[in-house]
């Protein structure tokens, strides 16, 4: 691994920590994280042909990434704020399940480069891993994972929590929610 690589994972790991202050979530709040996973993307993934059980991995490692991608967004608070503003901020499960999927790639990353590129090599080849392309792949697919299914499932709250307020309420009610109203 190299300086940037441990630079990229350790930011990746220290992100989800910006947004545990509470942010306006808004539709230009999900522009950041898909320009960077472009950007990954482009530094990381490589087209190669796919033999014996990579595409098995690569689904594995990306329906866990999207798995802890939809518990990191589902465990957010959504809330209006006095200005009517709809406000997000990552809690505790929240962090949690960003970090064990970032965490898990960099451990993962670190022990295939140093004491464990021997275990590694050997469960490639006893379960006809092609790879450590395939590897990479299949970890990068992964946090792609992670990062689309978070900001799917905030952008998919923001616009109900949009829609909520659209409507006209019953005659008497408050048009707009409270600060205390969550979503």
């Amino acid at each position: 691994m190299s300086v940037s690589d441990y630079v990229i994972d350790v930011l990746l790991i220290a992100v989800i920590f910006r947004q545990v202050r509470p942010r306006e979530l808004t539709f230009r709040s999900a522009v950041l994280p898909l320009v960077l996973m472009v950007a990954a993307g482009v530094i990381y993934l490589r087209t190669s042909p796919l033999g014996g059980n990579d595409v098995t991995l690569i689904v594995i490692l990306a329906a866990a990434g999207v798995l802890l991608g939809v518990l990191s967004g589902s465990a957010d608070r959504l809330w209006r704020d006095e200005r009517g503003r709809l406000m997000a901020r990552a809690g505790v499960l929240s962090v949690l399940a960003w970090v064990v999927g970032m965490g898990f790639r960099f451990g993962f990353a670190y022990y295939a480069y140093h004491s464990g590129a021997t275990a590694v090599a050997n469960f490639s080849r006893h379960h006809h891993i092609t790879g450590a392309h395939i590897w990479t792949t299949a970890l990068v697919l992964m946090a792609f994972g992670q990062v689309l299914a978070r900001v799917g499932v905030l952008q998919d709250r923001r616009r109900r929590a949009n829609t909520l307020t659209r409507h006209t309420p019953p005659t008497g009610a408050v048009s707009r929610p409270s600060a205390e109203s969550t979503y």
